[in-house]
C-alpha cells in the first residue's frame, strides 16, 4: 500500500489580484514520478514554487510528509525543516559558475551537516557517481554538456538524502538521446533510493515514460482538469484539452 507524501487541498495561487489557478486538489503518494503538466501560461512551475515553500498561496493547504507545510498552523521553521527533506533541481541546473562540480555538490552538506571535510567529499564522489560523473570533481560547468550539468545539479540535489525530489522541465534544451538518458536516471534513482519525484514538464516521451500519476492544469480555467496515470489519461481522455495536449492535435 502506498502512502501519501504530499496531499494539496483547495490551493488557490495569485499575484495580487490575478489569479493563477484555484481550488487545486492533488495527492503524491510515496515513490511516485507524479507530473505536472499543461500549456504555457498555465501555472506549473509558478505551483512548484509553492510545493518547494517560496511562495505563499492565498488558500488551501498543503500537508508535507505527514505534517503541515501550508495553513494548519505551519511556520517558515516548519517548512524549512520539511525541505531538508527535499532535493530540487532547477532547468538550468543552477550550478554555482564559479564553482567545481565538487563544490557544488558539497555546499548543502557543509551547510547542514557536521560531517567532517574529509567524509563531505566521500559524499560527493558517491553522489557524482550516482549520476553518472565520477572523475569530474574537478570539472567547471563551463567545462561540461548540457546534459552533465543537469546531472550535476541532479548530484547537489541529491546530496542530502532527500525523501523527494523536484523537477522543474529537466530535459529543456537537451536533444533526445540526453533527455532519454535522464529519464532512466530518474528512473533509477527513484528505485535505489526511494525517492518521490515530482516533475513539471510538457515533453510528452518523458511523461508517457516514467509517469505514474499526473495533473493536467488549464490555463483558460485555471485549474485542474485531469488527473491520473499519464498513459491510461492517453487511452481514455477526459476532455479535448488533454487529448489535444497529449497527442499535440495528432490523431
Amino acid at each position: 500500500m502506498t502512502k501519501p507524501f504530499l496531499e494539496i487541498k483547495g490551493l488557490t495561487v495569485a499575484y495580487g489580484e490575478n489569479v493563477i489557478m484555484h481550488d487545486v486538489d492533488f495527492t503524491v503518494n510515496e515513490r511516485d514520478v507524479f507530473i505536472i503538466m499543461g500549456g504555457s501560461g498555465c501555472g506549473k512551475s509558478t505551483l512548484l514554487t509553492v510545493l518547494t515553500g517560496l511562495k505563499a498561496p492565498e488558500k488551501g493547504t498543503e500537508t508535507f510528509a505527514g505534517k503541515p507545510f501550508w495553513g494548519n498552523g505551519a511556520t517558515k521553521a516548519d517548512r524549512d525543516a520539511l525541505m531538508r527533506k527535499a532535493g530540487i533541481l532547477y532547468q538550468s541546473g543552477a550550478l554555482w559558475s564559479s564553482m567545481t562540480l565538487a563544490e557544488n555538490v558539497a555546499m548543502p552538506l557543509e551547510q547542514y551537516t557536521d560531517f567532517t571535510p574529509a567524509e563531505i567529499k566521500d559524499l560527493v564522489a558517491l553522489k557524482l557517481d550516482l549520476v553518472g560523473l565520477g572523475g569530474f570533481q574537478n570539472y567547471y560547468p563551463a567545462e561540461i554538456s548540457g546534459g552533465m550539468k543537469k546531472r550535476a545539479g541532479l548530484a547537489r540535489a541529491l546530496a542530502l538524502d532527500p525523501q523527494i525530489v523536484f523537477f522543474d522541465e529537466p530535459s529543456a534544451g537537451l536533444d533526445p538521446i540526453s533527455s532519454k538518458n535522464l529519464d532512466d536516471l530518474i528512473l533509477q534513482i527513484r528505485e535505489n533510493l526511494r525517492t518521490t519525484i515530482v516533475m513539471v514538464t510538457h515533453e510528452l516521451p518523458s511523461i508517457f515514460a516514467i509517469g505514474t500519476n499526473s495533473i493536467y492544469l488549464d490555463a483558460r480555467t485555471k485549474t485542474v482538469i485531469a488527473r491520473g496515470n499519464p498513459n491510461e489519461l492517453l487511452k481514455n481522455p477526459p476532455n479535448e484539452t488533454l487529448e489535444h495536449f497529449l497527442t499535440r492535435g495528432k490523431k
